[in-house]
């Protein structure tokens, strides 16, 4: 009785039509990208702001776990329910609707509210000659900006660090169990909840001549990435430097609003394809340009033979859509995906990721989609490394890049043209989702996917791993890839059949520890990894009672009842 009576006040807010509350309805929703899932009371979807404040309240009053999603594209399992040993009802609030995007001083800034997405902030900038903190990979899967935020998620540009704001509307609950709004976003919308909420989404406000005295990104992350000496790594989640309210938040604060800085777009690019077998020459390049060069790369993405070989089979028809389809299509080819499969899954008479084997197929079926430039470097080299510079930044990488190539050999390298560079990056996006495709239509022969995100410390010259005889010999293959100047990876382990994986992650990490690694590195805890004692820290000041997505980081689920927790 008392949840239908929950249910009853969801509806009176949101209408029949926004709520859904049937396991079948709400499984996609309950279930995370990669991994996770649990139960839930309801999933809700406000389309107002003034909706979204309402539910919350109803939540808060009914004493329900409150856990925020936009796209659900997170890889640790930080915006679904975990298990269902929750000790009260769990509520899942999907914000995508709430997709308004306001742009401040001529483009130079942006308000986003909770559903925009990276993708939708591109094209808006596009024509401004800007672009928004991250325009590769995630933006095409339509990862929220507030999500990029709340995870302080790095993204692939050398320069721009990871996704920080100082200024930002949330609602938290306090310690005495009440919900309240913080306008923190440095714009005047009045005293109220109300009041604020409703200026707020009608765009009663100044648009243009705004200042600050706090930051809308982390504008201090070019120096922080130039100092190779340092022995820390230069960005990863439980930096208690980068944890600001809705910055690093990872869901424990129902985010309203952020205004984020957004980038000129440079006059001229070039994108370079470096091959080597000598990591050391990687090493080189990597605190040659970071020292030295007046303009740091865009860009610079690293990727191992192997993973070149498992992106370019098993990530084809990933970027066949994106080249031919463009990246508006590439969401609504995962929704539909997702449906099919939830629709497929539940007859016996379909073979199991059937989506995915058909896909396969038929990316087989199209001719080679990479130029034979590119597969003559993977024939060659056993290192790549995939650099785009801007502006006078170009010429000084060409004529680095070739004193250094003529004076050492040990590689070579090409300058990409249009065609090389796209399908480069392709790619490399292609990389992120490639290792689950292989382990998915080789579930019968192998393992799961262990798949870690790590920051390597700046002055770390021994970053190619080299794994100890009692983890490798559980490893089918070992897939590297990732943002090479900031020393951030991506690993991906492919598990032999039948290897423990929770032991084989426990070894990884302590191995990590060792080298003084920091993990996750842009990802955020979520439900896979440990938080930190400054992130645990951050987390209980922001949700005094444990209401907003209890148990990330291996926390508690049950709630806290008074200040004295924090």
């Amino acid at each position: 009785m008392e949840t239908i009576k929950i249910i009853e006040q969801f509806k009176r807010v949101l209408g029949d039509g926004a709520v859904s509350h049937s396991r079948k309805r709400t499984k996609h929703y309950r279930t995370g990208w990669r991994s996770g899932k649990g139960e839930a009371l309801a999933v809700l979807f406000p389309q107002t702001l003034m909706e979204y404040w309402e539910v919350l309240k109803v939540c808060v009053a009914e004493n329900c776990i409150i856990i925020m999603q936009a796209a659900n594209t997170g890889l640790t399992e930080g915006s679904t329910p975990s298990g269902d040993d929750y000790d009260r009802p769990v509520v899942i609030i999907n914000t995508l609707a709430m997709n308004e995007i306001v742009l401040l001083n001529e483009g130079k800034q942006a308000l986003s509210f909770p559903g925009a997405t990276l993708h939708k902030l591109e094209k808006m900038l596009g024509p401004m000659g800007r672009a928004p903190h991250s325009v590769i990979g995630s933006s095409c899967l339509g990862a929220s900006i507030i999500g990029g935020v709340a995870n302080n998620s790095g993204g692939a540009l050398v320069k721009r660090g990871p996704a920080y704001t100082e200024l930002s509307l949330f609602a938290k609950v306090n310690s005495e169990g009440n919900l309240t709004l913080v306008n923190h976003l440095g714009i005047d919308l009045g005293s109220s909840p109300e009041d604020i909420i409703q200026n707020l989404s009608s765009g009663r406000f100044s648009k243009d001549g705004l200042q600050w005295d706090k930051k809308a990104s982390a504008s201090d992350y070019e120096k922080r990435v130039r100092d190779t000496s340092a022995d820390t790594p230069s960005r990863f989640n439980a930096d208690t430097t980068r944890l600001y309210e809705a910055s690093g938040c990872a869901g424990k604060i129902a985010v309203f609003a952020v205004i984020v800085d957004t980038f000129e777009v440079p006059d001229e690019e070039q994108t370079f394809y470096v091959g080597t077998n000598d990591p050391n020459v990687l090493t080189r390049i990597r605190r040659d340009f970071l020292e030295q060069f007046s303009q740091l790369p865009e860009v610079g993405e690293y990727l191992h033979r192997d993973m070149f070989n498992i992106a370019e089979k098993y990530g084809k028809d990933t970027c066949l859509s994106i080249h031919h389809l463009g990246t508006d299509a590439l969401p609504k080819l995962f929704a539909m995906k997702g449906r099919i499969d939830a629709v497929l899954n539940k007859s016996p008479l379909f073979p199991s990721h059937l989506t995915d084997k058909v896909m396969q197929f038929v990316g087989g079926l199209f001719p080679a989609f990479l130029p034979r430039s590119l597969t003559n470097f993977r024939d060659k080299y056993e290192h790549h490394l995939i650099i785009k510079m801007s502006n006078q930044g170009v010429q000084e990488a060409k004529d680095y890049l070739s004193r250094l190539f003529d004076e050492e050999g040990n590689g070579e390298f090409i300058i990409c043209n249009k065609e090389e560079a796209a399908r480069a990056f392709l790619l490399r996006f292609a990389a992120a989702g490639a290792a689950v495709r292989y382990q998915t239509l080789h579930a019968q022969d192998v393992g799961e996917v262990l798949a870690l995100d790590i920051a390597l410390r700046r002055n770390d010259e021994d970053w190619l791993e080299t794994l100890p005889a009692h983890i490798s010999e559980h490893i089918d293959k070992s897939l590297y890839y990732g943002h090479f100047f900031c020393h951030v990876f991506h690993q991906d382990y492919v598990l032999k059949k039948d290897a423990d994986a929770k032991q084989i992650k426990a070894d990884m990490l302590a191995l990590l520890d060792t080298r003084g690694a920091k993990y996750p590195a842009e990802h955020n805890v979520g439900h896979l990894y440990t938080a930190e004692d400054g992130l645990q820290k951050f987390y209980r000041e922001l949700d005094p009672t444990n209401t907003f997505n209890p148990g990330i980081g291996g926390m508690d689920k049950y709630v806290r009842n008074c200040a004295c927790c924090v």
